[in-house]
């Protein structure tokens, strides 16, 4: 429930996780780490391998929403966020510090459906990453995400292969010689929503980045509570059908529909992803196009 945003897409090599148990593989300033977090009863032990180990143990309060503040949220505003409050209240906001491990699949996710940016990251990690340390990452075949100086460094046209077209690929090669000085993002003080806020502006500013990629990686680098996906393909839908009953929305009126919990908007969007709630469905399925041969 915390930590599914984390998992991008069936298959995902970089991480596995089950109701009881997640292993994730990490880039850290120290180096990298492979992570194994497991709930006994109601104890959570960890263990964690690379030399990263010790740093991504210290992190662990943060990624499973211990540090998370969900004070002055009032889900009263509206029935269906009370109920799904009442009845999920244990869902925080986790945040792994990696900014550029957030954006990395984040680029790939632009205006493409989940199927095709999922393949995208796997085969990429899969041809660019390196086994991740530890034994247990070894038995279940976790990978690291590429180094961003390694992906910088590849022509655009290395990216054909895997279905990006130039655009997205020279946004990830932007991104990716930026790196190092993007991961600062998460040296910034404030409260959680001040960070994201600053932080969307910074990656907003690059070119190929905008305000949906932001808050997708401002949710999960920075645990942003206040994170809102505008311009995503079935978010807007999602938020009008269960708010105001309508089977489609438009992202004015889902900022709208969000604006009495401003600063808690991720909060809300997070309750609603995990209610079950889905809006009708109309017309054929979208075709994904074969970007490979472009």
């Amino acid at each position: 429930m915390i930590l599914g945003p984390h998992v991008r897409g069936p298959g995902d090599p970089t991480s596995r996780v089950s109701s009881r148990s997640a292993t994730r593989a990490t880039r850290t300033a120290d180096g990298p780490a492979t992570l194994l977090v497991e709930l006994r009863a109601t104890l959570v032990e960890a263990e964690a391998w690379g030399p990263g180990a010790a740093r991504v143990l210290d992190g662990l309060p943060a990624l499973l929403g211990m540090l998370d503040e969900p004070d002055g949220f009032d889900p009263s505003g509206h029935p269906v966020i009370a109920d799904l409050a009442r009845r999920r209240p244990g869902v925080r906001i986790g945040r792994t510090g990696a900014v550029f491990e957030a954006l990395f699949p984040a680029i790939l996710e632009q205006r493409v459906t989940g199927m095709e940016a999922s393949g995208g990251f796997r085969a990429l990690v899969r041809r660019y990453g390196e086994p991740a340390p530890g034994p247990v990452a070894a038995a279940q075949r976790l990978r690291l995400q590429p180094e961003a100086g390694l992906l910088a460094d590849l022509p655009y046209y290395a990216f054909h292969p895997y279905g990006l077209e130039q655009r997205r690929a020279d946004a990830l090669r932007r991104v990716a010689a930026q790196a190092a000085s993007l991961e600062a993002l998460t040296d910034a003080t404030g409260t959680p929503a001040e960070v994201g806020a600053a932080a969307a502006a910074r990656l907003s500013a690059i070119s190929g980045v905008g305000p949906w990629t932001a808050a997708e990686v401002t949710f999960r680098a920075l645990g942003d509570p206040d994170a809102v996906s505008v311009g995503d393909f079935h978010l807007k839908n999602l938020v009008a059908f269960a708010l105001d009953r309508k089977p489609r929305g438009t992202d004015a009126r889902m900022l709208e529909l969000l604006e009495p919990w401003r600063g808690h908007r991720a909060r809300v969007i997070r309750l609603l992803e995990l209610s079950g709630i889905s809006p009708p469905r109309y017309g054929p399925r979208f075709a994904p196009i074969d970007r490979r041969a472009m």
